[in-house]
């Protein structure tokens, strides 16, 4: 590689470097959703099936406290689920069916959305995040400084430690 390749790589790790910041005042929430979801079919062995959704219902988990209209709860990952969505009648995947195509079971699809808010340099901001770093907020909140990490271009937290 030559030497300008050299810096341009180097640069762009430097650019692209983590930012790490210190806070008092967060908010970690974990928001769960519940969908039904049929897949259509026009083969048995079709590789691009169609998918639709259908009801879905969700609650947002803060700090780890009980949401509350949740219905279920904690799992063995501490989270607090909504109650379940009307699974789809017969009447309502035909209405969606295509021609040549076969409809599979209801399928209840979990998710889990993660997201961070903090106040940093006098602005607030409201970050995706994972769940490890939901659970490092949840154990630490309200009394416990943390330290983030952000990642790439500051776009998501990637780690949160508490500062001692």
């Amino acid at each position: 590689m030559s030497k300008i390749g050299l810096i341009v790589v180097a640069s762009a790790i430097a650019l692209s470097s983590c930012t790490n910041l210190t806070t008092n005042n967060y908010e970690a929430t974990a928001r769960t959703v519940y969908t039904w979801q049929v897949k259509y079919l026009t083969t048995p062995s079709d590789k691009l099936p169609r998918f639709e959704t259908f009801a879905s219902t969700s609650v947002v988990n803060r700090n780890g406290q009980k949401p509350p209209l949740a219905v279920k709860g904690p799992d063995e990952r501490g989270l607090w689920w909504p109650r379940l969505p009307p699974r789809p009648t017969v009447d309502q995947i035909e209405q969606r069916q295509k021609p040549q195509e076969k409809p599979s079971t209801p399928e209840l699809i979990k998710t889990e959305e993660y997201k961070i808010r903090f106040q940093a340099g006098g602005q607030q901001k409201t970050l995706p995040t994972n769940y490890q770093v939901y659970r490092q907020v949840v154990k630490a909140y309200p009394s416990r400084t943390l330290k983030l990490t952000l990642g790439v271009d500051d776009n998501s937290v990637t780690k949160a430690e508490p500062v001692n």
